[in-house]
This record gives C-alpha cells, sequence and structure tokens, in this order.
C-alpha cells in the first residue's frame, strides 16, 4: 500500500507541470530518468503526504534551479570557496521556504536524503567506470 501510494505521488507530481515545462533540453540523456528516481527517493524516505507532495516540489523544483546555477558559476571560475558559500546560502534560503510545505523535521531529512542520493550516483559511477562501462546503461 506505501509503494501504491509513493508511485501515485510521483506520477501526480510529474504529471500537474509536464504540459508546462519549457526551457533547455535536459543535460545528458538520462537526467529525466535520474530525476525521477531522485523524486522517488526523496518522495519515500520524507514519506510526504499528497498535500505536503503538492506544496513540497514547485519549491523543490526552484531550489534545485539554483543549486545548478551555484554549480555553473564554479565550473566557469572553479572557486571551491565561493562554491560551497553559495551552496550554504541557497539551502539556508530554501529551509525557510520548505518550512511552506513540510516540518522542520523533514527539511533536515530532506537535506539528508538528497546527499544520500548524491553518494548513491556516485558510487554508481565509480563501479561502472571500474567494470570499463560508461555513466549511462548500454
Amino acid at each position: 500500500m506505501k509503494k501504491l501510494f509513493s508511485v501515485f505521488v510521483i506520477l501526480c507530481v510529474l504529471a500537474m507541470p509536464a504540459h508546462a515545462q519549457v526551457g533547455p533540453p535536459p543535460r545528458q540523456p538520462n537526467a529525466g530518468v535520474l530525476e525521477t528516481y531522485k523524486i522517488g527517493f526523496i518522495t519515500n524516505r520524507l514519506l510526504l503526504t499528497p498535500d505536503e507532495a503538492q506544496r513540497f516540489w514547485p519549491i523543490y523544483r526552484l531550489y534545485a534551479n539554483e543549486v545548478r546555477q551555484a554549480w555553473g558559476v564554479y565550473r566557469t571560475d572553479k572557486n571551491e570557496l565561493q562554491l560551497e558559500e553559495n551552496l550554504l546560502n541557497i539551502k539556508k534560503k530554501y529551509s525557510v521556504e520548505f518550512l511552506k510545505a513540510i516540518p522542520p523535521p523533514k527539511i533536515n531529512e530532506f537535506f539528508r536524503a538528497e546527499k544520500d542520493f548524491n553518494q548513491i550516483i556516485q558510487r554508481e559511477l565509480i563501479r561502472r567506470r571500474e567494470q570499463g562501462r560508461g555513466p549511462y546503461p548500454q
């Protein structure tokens, strides 16, 4: 039942903005798939209710865009300290915004879940490189 509910929430969240998305194409061939996995991972970790999910994911998309922009700036100027400062400021800003959607313990769990997901992805990329495969499934 819990898995069915999670799948339903994910589908609802993905279906709402699908018709209104405008912007650049995905950065990588599997960027959409990876984002879908990340949404499912975070939804399961936070145990979001449908109401919380409806309020949380639009804020999350804004947060994710700002994080991507911070990394884009880092790629051009290679200033590690500035990157860390920018990421911290973004987290502080969105901690307040996330309060509009989810309670404080879930905000902390969100940041942990995001970090855990990124570590899982890093380990998988390393594993695939060691096996001589590229970062994407063939």
